[in-house]
């Protein structure tokens, strides 16, 4: 069973494990650090997670992986990025579609947030077959917007509207 929670101090070790897979890390933001550490993970349980939109997602107990939406600021305030990363191992199995409906069905629910947006690696097909298969819509390509390990990439940016 699938369950979106807050982070756990015994999440520290899981952390560590998938976030040093580079097959998981390979389209994660530079935020995240590498190698990652220990003391990131305790940094991460203890304040970096602490927003209302960041959840661990839990399979029968176990941390698998991550999901967020991070508020935008000032004009963009009714604006949220969604986040996403999971354990290699728990790839093609339907988790992260869920994870994503629940967190943006909560967001909507639960907050002022209208549109829910995410921007994907170009390379990175599964992600944006993900967000679609959980009902974003492409809106952009944007051309060498993200530069990563010396290489550039195109941004596509895909969003959904919380439904009328």
């Amino acid at each position: 069973m699938i369950t979106l929670r807050d982070f756990e101090s015994g999440d520290a070790q899981r952390l560590v494990t998938i976030l040093n897979d580079s097959a998981v890390n390979a389209f994660l933001s530079t935020k995240i650090p590498l190698p990652y550490k220990h003391e990131d993970a305790l940094w991460w349980i203890e304040e970096g997670s602490r927003g209302e939109l960041i959840k661990a997602i839990s399979v029968d107990g176990v941390l698998v992986g991550c999901i967020g939406v991070n508020r935008g600021d000032f004009e963009y305030q009714r604006s949220g990025e969604i986040g996403y990363w999971l354990a290699k191992d728990h790839w093609r199995q339907g988790i992260m579609t869920q994870a994503i409906q629940k967190l943006t069905a909560q967001v909507f629910a639960n907050t002022d947030i209208v549109r829910i947006f995410g921007c994907v690696f170009s390379g990175n097909q599964p992600s944006m077959q993900l967000l679609l298969n959980a009902g974003f819509e492409l809106e952009a390509i944007l051309k060498h917007a993200i530069f990563k390990q010396g290489q550039f990439y195109d941004s596509h940016v895909f969003a959904k509207l919380k439904p009328d």
